[in-house]
């Protein structure tokens, strides 16, 4: 198995596996909706559940988009999904 990012020949960065437009998007829909809850405040779960959403979206993306190509990054996405759910699961257990 040959190392991350070595076939193509760019240097490791912090974003490996993710397309570079992926969190900047994500960060520019999330200010978007947080300027609108200035406006509308009831619509501020929405905004909150965003910003919590776009790191599951990129574990998401990481684990299915590059299984073939770097299954050590896959698995270490799958298992930090798997995290989210425990804490999800433990906190409304405690709830």
């Amino acid at each position: 198995m040959t190392e991350p990012n070595k076939q193509s020949g760019a240097p490791p960065s912090e974003q490996a596996g993710l397309p570079a437009w992926l969190f900047p998007a994500g960060f520019w829909v999330a200010v978007v909706l947080l300027a609108i809850t200035l406006l509308v405040p009831a619509f501020a779960r929405y905004a909150v559940s965003w910003v919590m959403l776009v790191p599951v979206l990129a574990a998401l993306y990481v684990m299915l988009s590059g299984w073939r190509h770097d299954r050590r990054l896959s698995v270490a996405a799958l298992i930090a999904l798997a995290g989210l759910v425990v804490v999800f699961l433990v906190k409304n257990a405690l709830a």
